[in-house]
């Protein structure tokens, strides 16, 4: 994979505006269905060579997760990620924060292709097989066919599982397609930065009590946290 130019930090400057944007588009999501005891999220990450410095941030931020649900009733997470030469894998469900993170800390990043449309089609797989309530995407690029990639998305809109679009940067290519993916999959698209760990941290803690408890438990986390998360609870008033 070729390395790209870096790119400017948008900062706390540029967080606004991507923050609501994402939350305008949670705020419409339909309540969750069935037993909301314990949510599902399918946690999965570009561990390509470009995404190694993201992939420790979310490792280090990846519990607000489990914080987030532990009061709604938990989150069982699985951890799928593809990297090198068409490598993809999958960890077993958790609900345990300490395992997650031993399980994301165990890998290493390398070079590689995209693997966006494999990464959905197992989604759909994992939709049809078990009961998953979302998938957090965390990536930078798209290296394939983009109308592939839009008909696996899709799918998952036409079988309820929203997908949660973490954008990394500003890539020409993944810039049109991302939003796509939310827009299909009923799910949303919030671009971020290295410089706000803070605005990564609480956004996935809002997806997670989405999974965990839907809009009602989405709410009551934008309340109590401020900040980003307070942008949430606006959208939803």
């Amino acid at each position: 994979m070729a390395r790209k130019p870096d790119l400017p930090s948008t900062g706390d400057a540029g967080a606004p505006s991507a923050v609501d944007a994402f939350t305008r588009e949670v705020a419409r999501l339909p309540p969750k269905s069935g037993d909301a005891s314990r949510g599902r999220l399918l946690f999965a990450m570009d561990a390509t060579a470009s995404r190694e410095p993201t992939w420790d941030l979310a490792s280090s931020q990846q519990g607000e997760m489990f914080l987030a649900a532990g009061e709604i009733g938990g989150l069982e997470v699985r951890l799928a990620f593809y990297r090198g030469f068409d490598e993809f894998k999958v960890s077993r469900w958790t609900s345990d924060g300490r395992e997650l993170a031993r399980l994301m800390g165990a890998v290493r990043c390398l070079a590689g292709r995209t693997q966006i449309a494999r990464l959905l089609r197992y989604a759909a797989e994992q939709r049809r097989e078990s009961r998953v309530d979302a998938v957090v995407f965390v990536g930078d690029c798209c290296e394939e066919d983009v109308d592939e990639i839009g008909h696996e998305a899709g799918k998952l809109g036409l079988i309820g599982l929203p997908v949660f679009v973490f954008q990394e940067g500003n890539d020409r290519v993944a810039s049109r397609l991302f939003p796509q993916i939310a827009k299909l999959t009923g799910g949303a698209h919030c671009v971020f930065d290295r410089s706000s760990p803070e605005q990564l941290k609480r956004l996935l803690g809002a997806v997670a009590a989405y999974a965990a408890g839907g809009r009602s438990a989405l709410l009551k986390y934008g309340q109590q946290q401020g900040g980003a998360a307070a942008l949430l609870t606006r959208q939803m008033k």
